[in-house]
């Protein structure tokens, strides 16, 4: 048996602004915006990155979009996507190499969910 991948399915309460995020900030493409008329899902992609994002018409969800932990995301080249969008959003912490191997930082999307980018690296922790 063999899982081939994870797309999360988070809350937003504002499509557009969500998408906007994701693409202008992130560099993601839009998959799926449904229904056409008055969107309450989205798609977005980059790499093989998926996240899903949708109003919750059902009540099937928490009041107000949380995470109790944050989406951990492996990059190639953390530096110049830090680079990239650190005149955009406010930086939680990092970029710092951590002694587990790893060198991250985060951010929150507009949800207020947190964004860890990070990659494997052999420089020594505090660098």
């Amino acid at each position: 048996m063999k899982l081939n991948g994870l797309t999360p399915s988070l809350k937003t309460t504002d499509i557009k602004t969500t998408v906007d995020f994701y693409v202008r900030v992130l560099g993601f493409t839009l998959d799926t915006l449904w229904p056409a008329d008055n969107p309450t899902l989205c798609i977005l992609d980059r790499d093989g990155v998926h996240l899903s994002f949708a109003i919750d018409t059902n009540g099937w969800y928490a009041q107000t979009p949380c995470l109790t932990g944050q989406l951990w995301i492996d990059v190639e080249d953390v530096m110049a996507l830090h680079a990239k969008v650190a005149g955009s959003v406010t930086i939680e912490w990092g970029p710092e190499v951590y002694h587990y191997g790893r060198r991250e930082f985060a951010i929150r999307d507009p949800n207020g969910y947190l964004l860890a980018f990070s990659e494997r690296t052999t420089d020594r922790p505090g660098s």
